[in-house]
């Protein structure tokens, strides 16, 4: 069965933040005290006129009351209990919901440490490996130790008994200078490896925190909407925003050249994205093995950066209490950027239209308003205004080996921050089928039924002899939606109609008798 939602510790903090009694506020609701304490501890569940009239009563929204950023702190506490280290406790999901519903400071404190103890591991490892597997520190120990012998061996001799001539003296004065001057270059050398290393294993953290932002705003930022609005009607004729119309803007009203280079002559930095911005000579290279859609999204990003609409992304980041490191933030610009961006290409409200009269057909989407696949899964998450909605998707990204790189949760469906998710997830099976549509309806332990749609989309290769760059993007959705899209056709959508039995990752799954388990479960019930 689904689990209602937490919403039990945010009535009671926020009815105690306004000083109102529990008593008070029954009586104004029309109901008993003590079926009020029922609720904010969470053994009784509410819907409908109630949670309305509740929500009213204590200056709440729906969106506010129905337990997502609970279940999201539930989500990261089940991660938890697929530590190996903590497997002998027992912990369960049911631990994590009540946890996450009555004691949620303790959650994100246990969260919080979780998360700062695989960054130290990620630290350990790394250096470990560089430890054992790294030619480097090989050599420079070699190193090290021949200067050491060097420097001994002249010593000694300086220190004979017999005494040296003052031309003898002077060179092996001259060696232990000149090997102490490469001593001392080695362990500098090696000082700046380890210092580097240490400081480069941060990244889990960062992206924690990106993640936790952009999902407390449900992928959407109205500020930025507007700021995307504003620039189309100024910066545009009629709203045109074509590769050749938008190079034409950042000619004539900023002075920048766009220059297109095979993505040999870019230098090893800017081949990664395709694109290279000289602010000194005022010259944009785009490579010319990029996708129209990739060109046309830098263009437009360079084109609202030189607008300074870039404020809107630095006043929405201003407020971003989640953003504790300059790295997040730094990550957090660049998403906020790319939003901005995919904004300005694809409005708000044309997008949205279109997309429920293609009954949320990509592939569609793709060549009505010239954007890549990906692009357009983007913006699909993104519809999330409150007066006009698409359906709720989650998205995930990984890439060949199973690294997932981008991911925007479901509050239903949590996807994994650190390793792989179930292996029947369509996610992973279109990568065995380059460039099809995988679509599945799947049942979650819980009974949560799904529709994931997943298609690999192949990014540029700098060169032939290089592998090529497959990444899978999914796209899921309650399964009540699955109708009013054009992947639910000829699907048995009925709750008793076939489903892919699937769960959430291996260690944290409760069906013990998959055969596509790849790890032994350390959750039961």
């Amino acid at each position: 069965m689904r689990r209602s939602p937490l919403i039990g510790a945010t009535l009671r903090e926020r009815r105690r933040a306004l000083g109102i009694t529990q008593a008070a506020l029954a009586a104004r609701l029309g109901i008993s005290a003590s079926y009020l304490n029922l609720i904010e501890s969470d053994k009784r569940s509410i819907a409908g006129a109630l949670l309305k009239r509740i929500a009213d009563a204590l200056g709440l929204t729906l969106a506010e009351i129905d337990g997502a950023a609970e279940r999201r702190l539930a989500a990261d506490l089940d991660e938890l209990c697929g530590e190996p280290m903590l497997a002998d406790l027992g912990l369960d999901s049911d631990g994590a919901q009540v946890m996450a519903g009555r004691h949620r400071a303790w959650g994100r404190a246990l969260v919080r440490l979780h998360r700062a103890w695989m960054d130290r591991g990620q630290a350990v490892n790394a250096l470990s490996d560089r430890l054992h597997q790294d030619p480097f520190l090989g050599d420079a120990v070699h190193s090290m130790l021949t200067q050491v012998t060097a420097i001994r061996s002249s010593a000694e001799i300086l220190q004979s008994p017999q005494g040296l001539d003052a031309a003898r003296r002077e060179r092996f004065l001259g060696i232990v200078g000149e090997e102490s001057a490469r001593l001392a270059d080695v362990a500098r050398s090696l000082a700046d490896f380890f210092d580097k290393d240490a400081a480069g294993t941060r990244s889990v953290t960062p992206a924690d925190e990106v993640d936790d932002f952009i999902v407390d705003h449900e992928n959407h930022f109205p500020a930025l909407e507007h700021a995307a609005a504003e620039f189309r009607a100024s910066a545009t004729s009629d709203g045109d925003c074509s590769e050749v119309a938008l190079a034409a803007y950042l000619r004539c009203e900023h002075g920048v050249e766009v220059v297109v280079r095979p993505a040999g002559a870019l230098d090893p930095a800017q081949v990664r994205h395709l694109v290279g911005f000289d602010a000194a000579s005022r010259t944009l290279l785009l490579a010319e093995d990029a996708v129209p859609a990739t060109r046309r999204f830098e263009l437009v990003r360079l084109a609202l950066e030189l607008h300074a609409q870039g404020r809107a992304v630095d006043e929405v980041l201003a407020g971003a209490a989640q953003l504790g490191s300059d790295a997040a933030r730094r990550r957090a610009r660049r998403a906020l950027s790319s939003y901005l961006a995919a904004a300005v290409l694809l409005p708000y409200e044309s997008f949205l239209e279109a997309a429920q009269g293609l009954r949320f057909d990509v592939d569609r989407l793709v060549q009505r308003f010239g954007a890549s696949f990906e692009q357009v899964c983007h913006r699909l998450v993104t519809l999330r205004r409150a007066d006009a909605s698409g359906i709720p998707f989650a998205l995930m990204r990984v890439d060949a080996a199973g690294f997932t790189s981008k991911r925007f949760p479901l509050p239903r469906l949590a996807l994994p921050r650190h390793g792989p998710a179930c292996p029947m997830w369509a996610v992973y099976q279109a990568l065995h089928v380059p460039g099809t549509i995988v679509r599945q309806v799947v049942e979650l332990p819980d009974g949560q039924r799904m529709l994931f749609v997943a298609r690999t989309v192949e990014k540029s290769r700098p060169a032939f002899s290089l592998p090529r760059r497959l990444q899978s993007i999914m796209l899921a959705c309650d399964a009540l939606h699955a109708d009013k899209t054009v992947y639910g056709a000829g699907l048995d959508l009925s709750s008793a109609g076939p489903a892919v039995p699937v769960g959430p990752s291996c260690r944290l799954c409760v069906r013990r008798d998959c055969v596509y388990r790849a790890e032994e479960p350390i959750v039961g019930r």
